[in-house]
């Protein structure tokens, strides 16, 4: 389909960050156009290329990256911080009106704090050199990149980091994707895509570990160099990391999230976390509370124990392997329980929403990254009989759509009272 220059006027923002422009047959998006701009765009049906902004809005900015409109990392670093903020809020108020719930959301929380821990970098051989950094937008076209200001300052050598770690595997000739955690004593690495390695790379990858001063090496979660355990912080207890795991993406997040998450669940005897991970919630609920913890990923759990077990003094932990989204909890298993906590991944936890709207259990404090799909499983919880107490977003993915949602579910139909293990 043929291209050609339109001249447009931009009149909303859209949920990917787009500007979203009007015309005859139908909206047109066009990326790094912000509301209010008349711009120039190069259109193949309702895709506009940005080609000059005519006339600015005032509420533009000058971006903090030298690839912003490039790379695909960041969908909207150009806008005022106020008008930035009452955006991300939108996208759940939007997301929650849709699915017939009104319910007001609290401004916007920026916790990007010293920024973000965790970075997966992809690299590429072209034949006549190893680029390593992030895709173009809507593309798989690799944008080359030396520096990311959005990364922590421990992870501000990662893309060199990447680069080397991809040129010493280089003759292997495959895409790889680089997984670099920061945490509290050292760079965490874990390699995918390489397959199996012959003696050779894995030498060179323990001597890059060696000159880097990696905490740990590892290809597909299995360890090449090991200079010292990875570990994180997480109230009392210092979590071992299983290799590649997952982390909420900036540590002051992290710890806002779960101050708010122990507000909800208060006083409450029993908890069941639900999709734990390495114990995000559970480690720190347990300094007062008895925690049931569930997640699929089995080496995450065992991180979790072994975290409990080092840590004194922590009320008991007990921690299942279960897939939540094959195999909820019923909601006889939930009604033992005086709070629950659940976090599930983008895609939600629609069955097991759908239990917990039987269980009645008189609180729960819901986490979530995706909006529309908080607001599919919230809407579940309420036709079971829950009342939404609250909505906060929390902003640790700047300048993305991506926002952090914590929601506090109450059920009138039952005291929150001590109730006897069953």
């Amino acid at each position: 389909m043929d291209s050609f220059i339109r001249e447009l006027t931009i009149d909303r923002l859209g949920a990917r960050g787009d500007g979203i422009a009007q015309s005859s047959a139908g909206p047109i998006f066009v990326p790094y156009a912000l509301p209010g701009e008349t711009v120039l765009a190069s259109v193949v049906g309702q895709h506009g290329d940005l080609t000059a902004i005519v006339m600015a809005s005032p509420e533009r900015v000058d971006p903090i990256c030298q690839y912003y409109s490039v790379c695909g990392g960041c969908a909207i670093q150009a806008l005022r911080c106020n008008a930035y903020a009452a955006w991300k809020t939108s996208l759940v108020s939007a997301a929650l009106a849709h699915a017939g719930i009104q319910t007001p959301v609290a401004p916007l929380l920026d916790y990007h704090g010293a920024g973000r821990r965790r970075v997966t970098l992809h690299a590429r051989n072209d034949g006549r050199q190893v680029r390593v950094g992030f895709m173009r937008a809507r593309s798989h076209d690799l944008i080359n990149i030396a520096e990311c200001p959005l990364l922590a300052p421990a992870l501000q050598k990662g893309p060199a980091l990447a680069r080397a770690i991809a040129e010493s595997v280089r003759d292997l000739d495959r895409p790889l994707d680089i997984h670099i955690t920061a945490a509290a004593n050292g760079l965490d690495v874990d390699l995918r895509g390489c397959g199996t390695l012959a003696p050779q790379h894995r030498e060179r990858l323990i001597g890059l570990a060696d000159s880097y001063d990696l905490a740990r090496l590892s290809n597909h979660g299995t360890a090449i160099a090991v200079r010292r355990i990875p570990y994180v912080q997480m109230g009392r207890a210092s979590v071992a990391l299983p290799p590649g795991t997952f982390l909420q993406a900036t540590e002051a997040a992290e710890a806002e999230m779960a101050r708010r998450v122990g507000a909800i669940v208060g006083d409450a005897r029993r908890i069941a976390d639900l999709y734990c991970g390495v114990g995000t919630f559970a480690l720190r609920l347990a300094e007062s509370a008895e925690i049931w913890a569930f997640d699929a990923h089995r080496p995450a759990l065992d991180a979790l124990l072994a975290a409990h077990r080092a840590t004194v003094p922590l009320r008991a932990v007990a921690a299942e392997a279960r897939d939540l989204g094959r195999r909820p909890l019923l909601a006889s298993e939930l009604a033992r329980f005086d709070a629950l906590v659940i976090d599930p991944p983008r895609v939600g936890a629609e069955a097991q929403a759908q239990q917990i709207a039987q269980a009645e259990v008189p609180v729960v404090a819901a986490v979530s990254c995706n909006a529309v799909t908080f607001a599919r499983d919230a809407s579940l919880l309420i036709a079971g009989g829950y009342a939404l107490h609250s909505v906060t977003a929390l902003d640790q993915f700047r300048f993305s759509p991506h926002v952090e949602i914590i929601g506090h579910f109450v059920h009138p139909g039952r005291r929150r009272r001590r109730r006897l293990l069953g």
